[in-house]
């Protein structure tokens, strides 16, 4: 089993850091040729993290990996592990992050100031970020970025917090909980490295750390899936005056 936790840990090493980041690149080039780009580059991308997590699925089915090891399991509070201090400021930061962004898909929908300072914002995202490439404006570019964020919050969660932190705790039980959490949330920032140092490998660390931190205090990775979803699908909100293709 430590042979497979390796090969899919450098699995992760490689593929998103380097090859998602080439595919990025010449996902640009393709753009300025081809209006159907951004829809290609969409379905690669599901497919890209589909296959690894539908891998560790097999793994859980094949293997003694359970998943309930992976926390595909029901949410409770579990302190023990990061301290009752530390457990109950991730817990506050998590709800507090979960109202942000539920505040804003709900306001975008009822409030015409939060629709208007959404527009805003990702029109100036567009302009400014790498990121703004990638995000929809058409309307099917919008339908199928439901997917990608549906995706993105199963598979991702699955992958760099439910078997990430069990195979690194696995591999190094010496470690610190903390070192596994942090490496845990590199290796997750690194998969964002086509977005840019600052806003793809730091932010998404840090977005990582708490995240991790917060499957271990929940010993689940389902509300974190709910709001991995929840911060994609906010990306396709915005640009009202959006092409019907």
């Amino acid at each position: 089993m430590e042979i497979v936790f390796w090969i899919v840990i450098l699995f992760l090493l490689t593929y998103e850091p380097i090859f998602g980041f080439y595919h990025f690149q010449k996902f640009k080039q393709n753009m300025k040729r081809s209006e159907s780009a951004k829809i290609k580059y969409y379905k690669d991308v599901m497919v890209g993290l589909w296959v690894p997590a539908l891998f560790i699925l097999t793994l859980a089915v094949c293997t003694d990996l359970s998943l309930k090891q992976m926390g595909i399991t029901i949410p409770a509070i579990h302190t023990g592990t990061l301290g009752s201090f530390a457990s109950y400021i991730f817990l506050g930061l998590g709800i507090l992050y979960f109202g942000l962004v539920l505040y804003g898909i709900i306001g975008y929908w009822c409030s015409q100031k939060v629709k208007h300072d959404l527009s805003k914002k990702k029109a100036e995202e567009m302009k400014k970020s790498d990121i703004g490439d990638i995000l929809p404006i058409t309307l099917k570019e919008k339908r199928i970025w439901n997917y990608v964020s549906l995706t993105a919050g199963i598979t991702e969660e699955l992958i760099y917090r439910g078997f990430l932190l069990f195979a690194l705790a696995a591999l190094f039980p010496s470690l610190s909980i903390w070192i596994v959490v942090l490496a845990a949330s590199l290796i997750f920032g690194l998969a964002h490295t086509y977005q840019g140092f600052w806003q793809g490998v730091v932010r998404t660390s840090c977005f990582g750390f708490l995240f991790c931190s917060l499957s271990i205090i929940l010993g689940s990775i389902i509300p974190l899936i709910v709001l991995h979803f929840l911060v994609d699908y906010i990306g396709k909100l915005g640009d009202e005056n959006v092409f019907k293709a």
